[in-house]
């Protein structure tokens, strides 16, 4: 049994849509979201960092916490599930590389136009309009530009091949859900990045990921 503690709105949605794929056995354990946005108090009992998602292995009694980590403990747990290429090949490089950039490089642009985006409206009235001026250059001489061209590279590997690893889908393309889908949220795709829309119409078809929204309760990107 696997304890997966999931945070609302967060990457651990990534987890469950992964359980469900794998099919394995687990147990959801739900955390909200403080006023500030932040992870409440209560999940540094499980990891000293107080972030989701971790993960507790019932059986074993350990604890795994970032979801590239997750990924490579549970995918291990089902070698035969078809989630993880066969070592060795093109394949498993590409999905290697995918698990870590997807929290690395395409998740930087994305969490500083967050972070950018909510410094306004949580400033005095007074420095208000100053800190939206400061926004809207960050936005306009690096944020967006950087998240455009993340987004023009996976819409070039896509066009490539329909999954980000290779002909078939794994568990990178669980990883790349969530920078995809937040990219969708916070800079909607125009009409050059269709193939980028089509991957999310594919993985939200997905049976397994249905599953998952009815475990973990309203998620805002899906």
């Amino acid at each position: 049994m696997i304890i997966v503690h999931h945070l609302n709105n967060s990457r651990s949605q990534r987890v469950l849509w992964l359980m469900e794929e794998l099919g394995l056995d687990y147990e959801v354990r739900r955390y909200e979201r403080m006023p500030n946005m932040l992870a409440p108090p209560e999940l540094r009992a499980v990891h000293p960092l107080g972030k989701s998602p971790v993960i507790e292995d019932a059986e074993t009694g350990i604890v795994v916490a970032e979801t590239g980590a997750i990924v490579e403990y549970l995918t291990a747990l089902k070698p035969d599930a078809g989630l993880k290429p066969e070592a060795g090949t093109a394949e498993a490089r590409a999905w290697t590389y995918w698990l870590h950039y997807a929290e690395g490089s395409a998740m930087t642009p994305l969490l500083l136009k967050l972070v950018f985006s909510t410094l306004p409206r949580r400033a005095p009235a007074l420095v208000r309009p100053i800190l939206k001026a400061v926004v809207a250059k960050a936005d306009a001489s690096f944020i967006d530009p950087q998240v455009r061209a993340h987004v023009a590279w996976w819409e070039a590997e896509l066009t490539r091949r329909p999954w980000f690893a290779g002909d078939r889908f794994t568990a990178a393309d669980i990883m790349m859900s969530f920078p995809v889908e937040t990219a969708a949220v916070r800079a909607p795709y125009g009409p050059e990045a269709g193939h980028v829309k089509a991957f999310l119409d594919h993985i939200h078809a997905r049976p397994a990921y249905q599953r998952a929204l009815e475990r973990g309760g309203p998620y805002a990107y899906a």
